[in-house]
């Protein structure tokens, strides 16, 4: 960074830190320059340099760090699949690709509805287990659409062809559950089954409880889980149904319960596990790596406190990364399991002492954030609690790398890495600065202006608020910007008096519609016009003798169901003045499902019907006793 930039590309080589560092040699105030674009906008006016047209913005900008380089979006191209290419044409072509990713995709063309009648106690079957979501998990396996009319004892299927019969053959495991262990057919395996033998001394340990043990593996890995032996004498054979990442991660799992009683096992069938589905991801890359743990020190290192570390290390490298005795087992990708012995390198060398990643410019799964000295222990917490809250909300890895260097030093910050990705390192990024926002005022913020974009992919706008809609549209313990945040499913994060919000171009003006429409509840009553063309939205009715039973004193019920279902629910008039309930969310939910739109239609027209009982139930009351002027009269 010795010579001045002569031309636009030698600008947009350099990062928002070294312009930074640069305009401040040539005293130039950086003022409201916070993301990449507003530093090589006033380093051109500056240096007298014409910029080309209207530029794309960097797709991962990094606010106030050393990381936001225009090459990434090629790298970042690189990880889907796509061939790495800097020229605007091919960003332009990538943005277009994503404009009709935002649109509903057209369906296949064997897309059909199939219709299978059952039996009462089939019905009851499929209605068993925690909240009656039995229907929900086979949906949710066979990737298809299931839904049970139990009045008319209709099972109705929707989905592709080979999605239909998934959906079917796994609703006929689960009614025949109900006779004892399934027998799996010849036919059972559609590329979606696995078969592990599991000893008989800890068959239900495995299971636990009712089946407690199998039935929450099979929820957090979107599985389906059944013992298909009746010989309880000899190893049981588990059949786990579903993608190939869930029967990994499920298979693991279960593998780390049995070695857990059972010392040894792994060791048996270590070949055939590591062995299995090898290459038959999309990618073709798809396998099993592992590592051996030295002591009990590192294993309890490496696992953390009821296990963070190893979720933490999961979920910012994308693989499966479950430990079965003193193995480390890392299923995925070939790049998701090379992330994995990376982070794994770095979480040991901070025992050793600091880290740092040399080359992280060039990476396309990091974020560097620079923090202020005075703000580090805010930042880290108390034995690293803050943090760790950080990595565990987002799923992302977070440290501070040192690296000797004078410049930095005068400038009093340290570098925060932020490993991830992209939208849960934007994510991490932004609650950062919030909070070093919140203990200096103004070091990101000040002179900030607003901002928005119309990339179509992902991308930050920013939103300037005053201090009473900053109040308002935080809420208590910032219960309301969560509530924004899930129902629009963007990135909603309050950097001082600046609503940053990320996420792709449908997502960014969602998210914006639903705060414009909180602040102007504040006013008084709200207009949202002809809501049709919009898929994120449900519309009600509700009788004048119901509104304020449903909304509840001071909007308290439809608070409550907002945060039960993970919607925005409010009454608007529309363009005729005619008042409505309007209940929006990203997630349309199920008709008996938890969570989303329809759940919220549920529950509101649940209470609807008990005020509607309620009032005839008290008119009957009322009609039996007399009045009490009838009764006055009747008094001598």
């Amino acid at each position: 960074m010795g010579s001045t930039p002569q031309t636009q590309q030698e600008l947009e080589a350099l990062s928002a830190g070294d312009l930074r560092r640069l305009l401040s040699r040539e005293g130039q105030s950086c003022r409201g320059c916070v993301e990449k674009d507003d530093f090589v906008k006033l380093a051109a006016e500056t240096f007298g340099i014409t910029l080309d047209g209207p530029r794309e913005a960097s797709p991962t900008p990094s606010i106030r760090s050393d990381w936001s380089e225009e090459h990434k979006s090629a790298a970042n191209a690189s990880k889907t699949g796509r061939s790495r290419s800097r020229s605007k044409q091919r960003s332009r072509s990538r943005s277009r690709g994503k404009a009709r990713a935002d649109s509903p995709p057209s369906k296949p063309s064997d897309f059909g509805v199939e219709i299978l009648n059952i039996t009462a106690d089939d019905a009851a079957a499929l209605t068993f287990g925690a909240g009656g979501r039995t229907t929900e998990r086979i949906a949710r396996v066979a990737e298809a659409e299931v839904e049970l009319l139990d009045h008319e004892l209709v099972l109705e299927v929707r989905g592709t062809e080979l999605q239909r019969r998934r959906a079917i053959k796994y609703a006929g495991i689960v009614m025949k559950s109900r006779f004892g262990p399934h027998v799996i057919q010849e036919d059972s395996d559609d590329g979606d089954l696995t078969i592990l033998s599991v000893p008989p001394d800890v068959v239900g340990y495995v299971q636990g409880q009712g089946g407690s043990v199998l039935r929450s593996i099979e929820e957090e890995w979107g599985t389906l889980m059944v013992f298909i032996d009746n010989d309880l004498s000899r190893a049981q054979r588990l059949a786990i149904f579903g993608s190939i990442r869930g029967r990994r991660g499920s298979e693991l799992k279960v593998l780390s319960a049995v070695e857990t009683k059972m010392s040894g096992y792994f060791n048996r069938v270590r070949a055939e596990v590591m062995n299995r589905d090898k290459g038959k991801d999309t990618t073709g890359t798809w396998g099993t790596d592992t590592m051996t743990f030295k002591d009990e020190g590192e294993i309890s290192y490496a696992l953390g406190k009821q296990g963070g570390t190893r979720k933490k290390l999961e979920r910012s490298s994308g693989a499966i990364v479950q430990y079965v005795g003193m193995v480390a087992c890392v299923s995925g990708s070939k790049p998701e399991r090379c992330r994995v012995r990376e982070y794994m390198k770095w979480l040991f060398q901070q025992l050793e002492g600091p880290v740092y990643v040399s080359g992280w410019e060039d990476r396309e799964d990091c974020t560097v954030v620079d923090i202020p000295s005075d703000c580090i222990g805010y930042i880290t917490g108390n034995r690293r609690a803050t943090l760790g809250l950080m990595e565990e909300e987002w799923g992302t890895l977070m440290f501070f790398m040192n690296e000797t260097d004078s410049g930095r030093s005068r400038e009093r910050t340290e570098r925060l890495a932020i490993f991830g990705p992209e939208r849960p390192r934007r994510g991490s990024e932004l609650k950062v600065m919030s909070g070093i926002e919140t203990k200096s005022p103004g070091f990101f913020t000040r002179g900030i202006r607003e901002k928005m974009s119309d990339r179509r992919g992902f991308d930050t706008d920013r939103m300037i608020l005053r201090d009473d809609e900053l109040s308002y549209a935080l809420g208590k313990d910032g219960a309301t910007r969560k509530k924004l945040e899930l129902a629009s499913g963007a990135i909603l994060q309050y950097v001082g008096h600046a609503a940053f919000i990320a996420g792709t171009l449908k997502e960014r003006k969602r998210c914006k519609d639903f705060l414009q429409w909180l602040l102007q509840q504040r006013r008084g009553s709200v207009t949202v016009g002809d809501v049709s063309r919009r898929d994120d939205v449900l519309e009600m009715k509700i009788p004048e003798n119901c509104k304020g039973w449903v909304a509840g004193n001071r909007g308290s019920e439809l608070r409550r169901m907002e945060m039960e279902t993970g919607c925005f629910m409010f009454m608007a008039n529309d363009t005729r003045g005619d008042e409505r309930l309007l209940i929006f969310g990203v997630n349309a939910g199920t008709k008996m499902g938890h969570g989303g739109r329809r759940h919220a239609e549920r529950m509101v027209n649940e209470m609807i019907d008990e005020k509607l009982r309620d009032d005839m139930n008290r008119r009957g009351r009322d009609s039996r006793e007399p009045s009490p002027r009838r009764r006055y009269s009747r008094s001598p």
